[in-house]
């Protein structure tokens, strides 16, 4: 039987003792709301079901996030996580994980979208902030009963991009390159091999051959690929093995890079911004290059759906088909 007792003018404490179970307390305001939080602790007792709240009650969303930082963070690749974290814990950070619940992760939904947020922001975020909650119950051992996020509806995945080398495009960029030779090789590898832009700036020597035609994508820095596989193969076609073949002439890196040029995409993008400007090319991200490199090995009639998804390592064909853009033109010609 709970023990009720008075302390202070408006405090009441209620005390809950069970063999088996670490003792159980809390204050309230009223001697009702001391009662009816005994009798829910002692029902969850006898039915086996009772987790102890005071570490979550404790333990701030801020907390999760520095623990992420510090242990998690240093794992994953990409620009996005820092930013996410930081304004989670500038929303977020303050309520306790007993407290956080799932109007209050829907109220931070809403809140994004108004302010003017596309759709997959705001659920990237909601997804971060749930796989960190996860990773607290299962790995960091707070004995979370439920995670708020999984009630919590995310926005629909916005229209994904089109863009794809239009006209003389390719050839302009190309040209516009002058005597950089590694920027003009990394463009051609990269329409030929639909890889991403931090795949290629990680790619090494060891994991190119030129005789075989094939090149290993091992991920940024070798952590593997950003659909956790250990490393996946792409074949190389004529053009982005002489593309290739021209970089291998060039000074070798320290480390083994074969476009070692640029540290990370931050230091790339500058370069190439400042290409398409020369080559008066508007609107176009270096990572459309994978979509229309991905296109290009469907237009040729080559490669089947499962050989394609193989080369470029989506994991989905419903993904495949977000980077797949078929001109209509193309496929008339096959019409005859």
């Amino acid at each position: 039987m709970a023990t009720i007792r008075k302390r202070g003018e408006l405090q009441w404490q209620a005390i809950v003792k069970r063999k088996g179970y670490p003792l159980q307390s809390k204050t309230w305001h009223t001697r009702k709301e001391a009662e009816a939080w005994a009798r829910a602790v002692e029902s969850e007792m006898d039915r086996g079901a009772f987790v102890s709240r005071g570490e979550v009650e404790r333990t701030t969303v801020r907390d999760l996030i520095e623990r992420y930082r510090e242990d998690e963070l240093p794992k994953k690749r990409g620009k996005g996580f820092k930013p996410a974290l930081k304004t989670l814990e500038s929303e977020l950070g303050a309520y306790s994980l007993a407290a956080l619940s799932s109007k209050i992760v829907t109220d931070y939904r809403k809140k994004r979208l108004a302010s003017g947020l596309s759709g997959d922001t705001v659920r990237k975020e909601i997804n971060l902030l749930s796989r960190i909650i996860d990773l607290a119950g299962k790995e960091w051992g707070l004995p979370l009963p439920a995670n708020p996020c999984a009630m919590v509806s995310r926005p629909p995945p916005g229209k994904s991009r089109e863009r794809r080398l239009e006209g003389e495009e390719l050839e302009n960029l190309l040209a516009a390159t002058g005597d950089e030779k590694q920027l003009r090789a990394l463009i051609v590898v990269a329409v030929e091999s639909a890889a991403r832009l931090g795949e290629l700036l990680s790619v090494t020597w060891p994991d190119i051959d030129l005789q075989r035609r094939v090149m290993i994508i091992r991920g940024i820095q070798g952590r593997g690929t950003k659909n956790a596989d250990a490393f996946r193969v792409v074949p190389l076609s004529s053009e982005a093995v002489r593309a290739l073949k021209d970089v291998k002439k060039l000074p070798a890196s320290i480390d083994g890079r074969a476009f070692w040029w640029w540290a990370g995409s931050d230091s790339f993008n500058k370069a190439w911004r400042r290409l398409c400007v020369t080559a008066k090319v508007e609107g176009l991200r270096f990572h459309d290059l994978r979509h229309e490199a991905t296109s290009r090995l469907f237009e040729k009639g080559v490669f089947d759906s499962m050989e394609v998804a193989s080369i470029t390592g989506h994991k989905t064909l419903a993904m495949l088909k977000r980077y797949t853009h078929l001109r209509a033109e193309d496929l008339a010609k096959k019409l005859g």
